[in-house]
């Protein structure tokens, strides 16, 4: 009989060292994981706190996709505004909206003043090109692009015209591209 009473309380010791064992375990565990969790939390504010190298991209671009204005009227305006620097480009389009200047067109139109043959004052089509080129400016900034950037080139194309019983519904894609000025280029 003593016998068996020793093995039962060996045998009651041995659960009870198993479940102290278990939850010291646990303990270890449960440290362990709110040691983790701290640690990512300090690398993920570290990660934050550290800047992501900026990579200047080559070139920024705004795109009007269907605006309501003639694809003739988007081709001159956007010759007028090539080569200049977004912000001439918008006070130039501005003096349009106030009929001040004209911008050149070809064929049979009447004279303006100054020093072009014919032209005239597309301002709705103007006030759509100043919006996309403010629009413009900002991608020039979030590329992270120097100042000195200058409109590349301007694309205007046909889009997809609507069904109107009066005719009058014009759309044109149109397609601005800024670069930044190089040294090369210039030469």
């Amino acid at each position: 009989m003593e016998e068996q009473k020793q093995k039962t309380q060996e045998k009651v010791e041995g659960n009870t060292q198993i479940e102290n064992a278990s939850v010291k375990s646990e303990q270890i565990k449960s440290e362990k994981s709110e040691k983790s969790e701290k640690t990512e939390k300090t690398e993920k504010a570290e990660k934050k706190t550290e800047s992501k190298p900026k990579v200047v991209k080559s070139e920024a671009v705004a795109r009007g996709v269907s605006i309501h204005a003639s694809k003739r009227h988007c081709m001159y305006i956007g010759n007028f505004i090539k080569g200049k620097t977004v912000d001439a480009a918008i006070s130039d389009l501005e003096q349009v909206v106030k009929l001040k200047r004209a911008i050149p067109f070809k064929g049979e139109i009447p004279h303006r003043k100054g020093a072009m043959m014919s032209g005239r004052y597309p301002v709705e089509a103007s006030k759509l090109f100043i919006g996309m080129l403010k629009g413009l400016k900002g991608n020039i900034s979030v590329n992270n692009m120097p100042a000195e950037t200058r409109i590349f080139s301007v694309v205007s194309n046909w889009a997809s015209r609507p069904r109107r019983s009066n005719g009058k519904a014009k759309r044109t894609n149109v397609v601005i591209i800024a670069k930044p000025i190089t040294k090369e280029a210039t030469k």
